[in-house]
């Protein structure tokens, strides 16, 4: 069989793109300071760019189901494929703040669409029985980009230039170009399916609000009557798109998924998960640098450990599922996790690197299984007829789980400056001890949902994998 005809080649295009658009996302912090330098800025001052792209991404997200069924999944997707590589070009060749800020912006447009609507193109063409392995390669990105972003963007930045952290996703983007238009199925778009633009414009900025929140709290100086805004703006914001969506004919989300059980834990408790391991890649650096004082670089590899982790996990997950079913795995998993971030607390300076890396490694397995377990119990029971809604709210409830997972972590290390002792001027130890049982507490929130899972749920896609 050749390679374009192979079952995995789709998903591996899917997981390509969506790691290209991860890495993108978390590699430009270490970029920062040596762009800053070319534009004549301080490193701050470039936040707006970042910020520029996230807020587009959580803008437009809402609009990737409708896109994918008004227009068909393959088109939509070379589509946003091709603006997100060309955009990265114009990021590369940007010469001040505007312009890099306005090309951040189309860039967050294409990565809104690419990989929902991947993701989407797979979930169509992968039978139940197969959707554990599938799943487990379109869950690499999200395990593997936070890991390997900081040593990459400092290799990267140190050996070249900052412009090529961007150039670099050119070849990437005509390769997943080439790939996409033989082995993402063809589809005839929905022509007669119009567009809810006061649904759209509900949704998106109940996203957007949370998001703005958890941006302004991951900034060096909180603005926090800003943050108090955002905050207090999202609630009546969701409440109002809700109330649209439930009395629209055809909304531009559907929230049919939530009727299924199963879908309904992958969201709340699924979303607690990543909250927490979306917070020890950001604490894990500060710790070792700030807490410890170690260089980036011998911070970087021990951070390298969690991937370890997560590399030795995988081969595993699969017999795993298969021996315990879901709710079992997800309850013990999450569990397994909180305790696993709540030893990360005890480690010390003078903690023997051995231990250090065990406890690393033990905390890259736990996220690894619990991800994976989480994205497939996800779509385990979603019938055919309510995968395009399922995925756009899969897709909104994983960025924001991501985001509020630094969100927590910033304001568990604020909340610890608590015991920082008088005349101190960096981070403790103790201060990262709280933080990381603090963050632990998302975990063990994660399998106390767990528990609402039926026993049986999603047997079918456990025995098939």
């Amino acid at each position: 069989m050749s390679f374009l005809a192979h079952p995995r080649t789709l998903p591996l295009l899917v997981a390509g793109a969506f790691f290209m658009e991860f890495l993108d996302g978390t590699v430009i912090a270490t970029a920062l300071p040596a762009m800053a330098g070319d534009f004549g800025l301080r490193p701050v001052d470039l936040s707006v760019g970042v910020s520029a792209y996230l807020f587009t991404l959580a803008l437009l997200l809402p609009a990737s189901g409708w896109a994918a069924e008004r227009f068909g999944a393959r088109r939509v997707f070379m589509v946003a494929v091709a603006v997100f590589t060309l955009a990265s070009a114009a990021c590369g060749l940007s010469t001040g703040l505007t312009s890099f800020t306005l090309a951040r912006v189309v860039q967050g447009a294409g990565g809104a669409l690419m990989v929902p609507v991947g993701r989407l193109a797979v979930l169509r063409a992968t039978p139940k029985s197969d959707l554990m392995r599938v799943i487990a390669i379109l869950t690499w990105p999200a395990l593997t980009a936070p890991v390997v972003a900081p040593p990459l963007g400092g290799f990267i930045v140190t050996v070249a230039s900052w412009r090529w952290i961007f150039f670099i996703n050119l070849p990437l983007g005509l390769i997943g170009l080439w790939l996409a238009s033989r082995v993402v199925p063809p589809e005839r778009g929905d022509g007669h399916r119009r567009f809810d633009a006061l649904g759209f414009l509900l949704v998106g900025l109940a996203v957007l609000a949370p998001m703005a929140a958890v941006e302004l709290l991951g900034r060096e100086a909180v603005d926090w009557p800003a943050v108090g805004v955002a905050t207090v703006a999202a609630v009546p914001l969701a409440a109002l798109a809700l109330r649209h969506i439930r009395r629209h004919p055809a909304p531009i989300v559907r929230l049919d998924g939530f009727a299924v059980p199963s879908f309904a834990v992958a969201m709340a408790g699924g979303s607690l998960f990543r909250v927490a391991v979306g917070a020890v890649p950001f604490l894990l650096p500060l710790l070792f640098q700030v807490g410890f004082g170690l260089d980036a670089f011998r911070s970087g590899l021990l951070v390298l450990a969690l991937f370890a982790g997560n590399v030795a996990m995988k081969p595993m997950t699969s017999a795993v599922l298969r021996g315990f079913g879901f709710k079992a795995v997800m309850v013990g998993d999450a569990v397994l996790a909180g305790l696993a971030i709540l030893s990360l607390a005890a480690l010390a300076p003078g903690t023997p690197l051995p231990v250090t890396l065990v406890l690393l490694v033990l905390a890259g397995m736990t996220r690894s299984m619990g991800l994976t377990t989480v994205n497939t119990l996800a779509f385990a029971e979603v019938p055919q007829a309510a995968m395009s809604g399922a995925n756009t709210l899969f897709n909104m409830f994983q960025q924001l789980g991501f985001g509020f997972g630094v969100a927590l972590g910033a304001l568990a290390l604020r909340f610890a400056e608590l015991w920082r002792p008088a005349g101190a001027l960096q981070a403790t130890p103790l201060e990262f001890r709280i933080a990381f049982a603090l963050v632990s507490l998302a975990a063990f929130a994660a399998a106390a949902d767990a528990l609402r899972l039926p026993a049986e749920a999603g047997a079918e896609v456990a025995r098939g994998s």
